[in-house]
């Protein structure tokens, strides 16, 4: 059941009114916008706006399955734990982090990322549609051979998530891995280049889960 949210702490409500002035008109929608004034506010970076990208109705599709209930899969427990206490507060959605499933050690030519993709996407997406929700939201801010992984299993037929944000950091196939998730009509929220990380993956998904409590 939607609680209701708290009423923001006068500093949080001074920072945005800063970060609007900072950033002036982005042609954004007003979900958008508050992606992005939520990223801007999680990292104090408003050079970031020009990196981030939505596919069409991106925001829209994952508010949607966020208030039908849909799980929050992340890639890392500390993004997780940056998600739960709102989806908590507001729509009461379970959050889980990938790393339930990961082995102790990475398989040889892999990552425990990976692994633990490509053993718990098949369970989360049976379970959905078996359970009549949306499929979880993916939010991977730390480990792209994830992203990888996951976009392996779609092309052979699994089923995709409600929506990817998609925001890992790093140098080594950080790159890639998103210019991969460009490629594909996944409802997606995208950071371009190297910049990322947990923080600013649960900033995303914390600002759909919030418009969705007051909607």
């Amino acid at each position: 059941m939607t609680q209701e949210v708290h009423s923001d702490h006068p500093i949080f409500t001074e920072s945005i009114r800063r970060i609007r002035l900072l950033l002036g008109d982005t042609g954004l929608d007003p979900l958008q916008q508050q992606v992005l004034e939520r990223l801007v506010h999680s990292s104090g970076d408003p050079s970031l706006a020009p990196l981030l990208r939505f596919s069409a109705g991106a925001c829209d599709q994952g508010l949607a399955a966020l208030q039908a209930g849909a799980l929050i899969l992340t890639d890392t427990a500390m993004a997780a734990a940056a998600v739960a206490p709102m989806a908590k507060r507001t729509g009461g959605n379970a959050v889980n982090s990938l790393l339930d499933w990961a082995p102790s050690q990475a398989p040889e030519g892999s990552t425990r990322s990976a692994a633990a993709m490509a053993a718990c996407w098949p369970v989360l997406s049976r379970r959905a549609l078996a359970e009549a929700r949306p499929l979880p939201l993916l939010l991977v801010g730390s480990a792209p051979t994830a992203l990888e992984q996951l976009m392996d299993q779609l092309l052979e037929g699994a089923a995709a998530p409600s929506l990817v944000i998609g925001m890992p950091v790093g140098f080594v196939g950080v790159p890639e891995s998103k210019r991969r998730l460009a490629a594909t009509d996944l409802p997606q929220i995208r950071l371009e280049g190297t910049r990322g990380g947990a923080g600013l993956v649960a900033a995303a998904c914390n600002a759909l889960l919030r418009a969705g409590a007051s909607a």
